[in-house]
């Protein structure tokens, strides 16, 4: 055999090898059982990777991330089958070599058949890992069906979102993000999938008494409607990984109070069914003026199992990271100096407050414009304290006030406009926010490690 007929054996064996394994490892999530060969060495990667790879893949890839990553882990088998397919036809050469000269050797295999063999045995590992993949959800994609369910009634409706907090101007981002538009960062390899029935919330640990919590019992607690925008540790300074959603949910406060923490607690570490956990302040929590939410719908429908379904929880102010907790089943009161959530293990602070940021969406970078008055629009955000401001600078002249949309709250972002007078040449425009509070968005550009990006955006577009 050649030896490229020998790294193609070694390429589909290692395919129909790992196509087997998926296939079981579906069959066995039929049984509940997580079982996906790709998903498991997908997240050993992910967890001895320095922080600053993870982050390089987040910026190249973005939320396509776990495709890539799972794509090159596929691509690595076939290349070791391969090689492995080139050790075996050398040994097999020293074999022959060995032969008594009176043994005949063995009849080659043609062309053809050789393909058709190799082509055939390829197409059933790749319909085996497929169908394998199906069953467990690896890498589900989009917003699947959220289970049908009868969300409870909230106690305290919010008001409809003013039409002032629409600008109206083409590719701005709107005020309240659709579901399906709505981004999506997790460690989820496979996106777990509980039934409201079977679903549990234990709340213990540092407390005078112990609670738990199942879905009925969740459901006779008051809910209410809250505006909140959520953004991602991860997102760059300009970046997609930010969204406002109005969301049905209960208070935490109640539920913490009710298990009466110990003076010494300072943090709630709180975990998803699958494992991952995040440090949560608890002043957040049983501050009287936050919203902080266990969450079971976002915009009117029931949270899809890609955004925390059932429950999730919802907490202003903080990145995701340290709150946002996705199928939330465990809250247990501790103290920072006791407890290490999943990050803060991997380089991360363990506290996450929001930093005041904005964003230019339009116009976007390498726009070519009309000579004339255009907008400049975009959105800024500094949840639990509010936007007061918004300036836009062009090429390092003055900064300029923006016009700002009304706002639907301290806890969301809010739509701003600067008109300007485009002269024909190359341009660069920069945005800052000024938060309620007089803070002024810094322009020292800080990367997203440890605790979150600064700097002002800025677009470069021409004018023609």
């Amino acid at each position: 055999m050649s030896r490229g007929r020998a790294f193609v054996t070694g390429m589909v064996a290692a395919l129909v090898l790992l196509g087997v394994a998926e296939l079981v490892g579906g069959l066995l999530a039929q049984g509940g059982v997580r079982a996906s060969p790709l998903a498991a060495i997908a997240g050993w990667a992910v967890g001895i990777a320095p922080a600053w790879a993870r982050e390089l893949a987040i910026a190249w890839f973005g939320t396509a991330d776990k495709l890539v990553l799972v794509l090159a882990i596929g691509a690595a088998a076939l290349a070791v089958g391969g090689l492995v397919g080139l050790v075996v036809r050398e040994l097999a050469a020293g074999r022959r070599a060995r032969r008594p000269p009176d043994e005949p050797p063995a009849a080659p295999i043609s062309r053809r058949r050789f393909l058709l063999r190799a082509g055939g045995a390829a197409v059933l590992g790749v319909l085996a890992a497929a169908g394998g993949a199906a069953m467990s959800g690896l890498l589900r994609a989009g917003n699947a069906a959220a289970t049908a369910l009868r969300l409870p009634t909230p106690a305290r409706s919010a008001a409809p979102v003013p039409a002032a907090a629409e600008l109206g101007i083409p590719g701005l981002a709107p005020v309240v993000t659709p579901n399906a538009e709505f981004y999506r960062v997790d460690t989820a390899w496979i996106v777990p999938t509980i039934a409201p029935e079977d679903w549990r919330l234990r709340i213990h640990g540092l407390v005078e008494r112990e609670l738990e919590l199942d879905w009925a019992a969740l459901t006779e607690l008051d809910f209410e409607e809250f505006d909140v925008t959520l953004m991602c540790v991860s997102n760059p300074v300009g970046g997609p990984y930010i969204g406002n959603a109005r969301w049905l949910g209960t208070r935490l406060r109640p539920l913490i109070e009710r298990v009466a923490p110990a003076a010494e607690a300072d943090m709630v570490l709180s975990t998803s069914s699958d494992g991952w956990t995040a440090s949560t302040p608890l002043t957040a929590l049983r501050d009287p003026d936050r919203a902080a939410i266990l969450a079971v719908a976002m915009n009117g429908e029931p949270l899809a199992p890609e955004h925390g379904a059932p429950v999730r929880m919802v907490v202003p102010g903080l990145y995701g990271y340290v709150s946002a907790t996705k199928w939330v089943v465990d809250l247990e009161v501790t103290r920072f100096d006791r407890a290490e959530a999943y990050w803060t293990g991997l380089g991360w602070a363990p506290r996450g407050p929001v930093k005041i940021e904005s964003r230019i969406d339009v116009p976007h970078g390498g726009a070519v414009l009309a000579a004339g008055r255009q907008p400049i629009a975009g959105v800024a955000w500094y949840q639990h304290t509010g936007i007061d401001g918004v300036e836009v600078q062009v090429d390092d002249g003055p900064w300029e006030p923006a016009e700002l949309a009304e706002a639907i709250g301290i806890d969301t972002w809010v739509q701003w406009r600067r008109d300007w007078d485009a002269a024909p040449g190359e341009h660069r425009l920069r945005v800052r926010a000024i938060g309620a509070d007089g803070t002024v968005q810094t322009g020292d550009r800080v990367g997203t490690i440890p605790d979150g990006a600064t700097g002002w955006h800025e677009v470069d577009v021409r004018v023609e």
